[in-house]
Order: C-alpha cells, then structure tokens, then sequence
C-alpha cells in the first residue's frame, strides 16, 4: 500500500536505541543508525525528520521499557520492594549483548549535545526513575513501615543514586561481587522504625 513503511518500526527503533546506547548521542553518526536499522537515509528523514527525532524516539521506547521493570518489581514491603529493585538491574548473563551504562544516564550526561527536546527528554526520564523510589517510599511511609519524619524526599534520591552506580559502575571494573555488597551496605541505611 502506498505511504505505508515497509519495514518493522519496532526493530527500527530497538536498533537506534542500542546505537544511541553505545556511542552516545553525540557519537552516533546516521550513516550508525541506518547501518543498523537498514533504513536508508531517505527513509529515516520521512519518518523521524533528523536525528534528533529518532534520538528521541528512541529514548522514549528505552525508558518505557526502563520503568516497566522498575515499576513491575515489588515485593511486600517498602524496604524490600527497594532491595528487589536494586537487586533486579544487577548485571545479568544474557546483558552481555548489551551496551554498558544507562541510556538515560549517558543522555543526561551529555545533554550539552542535545536539542532542547532532548534536554527535556532525559531529565524527565531520569526524573521517572526517582519517582518509581519516591512511591515506593511513601508507600511505606503511609503504611507505618517508615518513620514519619523521616525524608523519603532525599532517600527517593539516595536509592536512586545507588541505582545509578549499580548500572553504570561495571563499565569501570565493578564486579558483580562489589554491586551485590554496595546494595547491601545501602540497604543498611534504611531508618529503623522505633518500638
């Protein structure tokens, strides 16, 4: 049919998303993005405009794809829900195939680089990634499992933190050992509740 792409939107945009991954967005040249998605570049300036366009389209599939793992692990408590969290995005055999680090981390890190769409992109997303901690955390805190006048604020950023180094950290030599043993040490940090 006429108009119609033919090609798999899906595979096209899982293609980008690792490109923009591995290199950055900065680094991620098209003649990148159309070897890897297949599209030519007449194909990919119709449907996404730019680069730009598909960075961000891309983005948006990775950190949909982000939160529903975050948001899909939960267990019965606060303190536990976290831990299972942290614990979830430890690096896994069937990673290796993957880019290192966070796409969302990399794009906040070099969002001198991005559009002001992007910008706003990768903020909200890194944003996103608090929030899943900050409602986990009120939870609790509405439940009584956390002490009222404890800063759930500033532990939705702490938790958050760590979640930030247990993806990124294995890039400079963290071992899985070492990424076990720092949740460990950050789930010790939880506030006690007073009997």
């Amino acid at each position: 049919m006429s108009g119609k792409p033919q090609y798999d939107e899906s595979a096209v945009l899982t293609a980008a998303t690792a490109v923009f991954w591995r290199h950055g967005y900065a680094n991620a040249s098209v003649s990148d993005l159309t070897e890897a998605t297949g599209l030519s570049r007449s194909s990919l300036y119709q449907r996404f405009h730019d680069k730009d366009g598909l960075f961000n389209e891309s983005l948006q599939l990775y950190t949909d794809r982000v939160l529903t793992r975050m948001r899909s692990t939960r267990a019965q408590t606060a303190k536990a829900s976290i831990e299972a969290l942290l614990r979830e995005f430890l690096p896994k055999e069937s990673d290796v195939k993957r880019p290192s680090g966070c796409l969302i981390s990399r794009s906040n890190v070099e969002q001198e680089d991005l559009t002001a769409e992007g910008k706003s992109a990768a903020n909200a997303a890194a944003c996103q990634q608090r929030q899943v901690f900050l409602d986990i955390l009120t939870r609790g805190q509405l439940e009584s499992e956390i002490e009222p006048h404890a800063d759930v604020d500033l532990m939705a950023w702490y938790y958050f933190g760590v979640l930030q180094a247990i993806v990124n950290l294995p890039s400079v030599g963290a071992t899985d050992e070492t990424l076990a043993g720092l949740i460990d040490v950050a789930m010790l940090t939880w506030p006690q509740r007073h009997k």
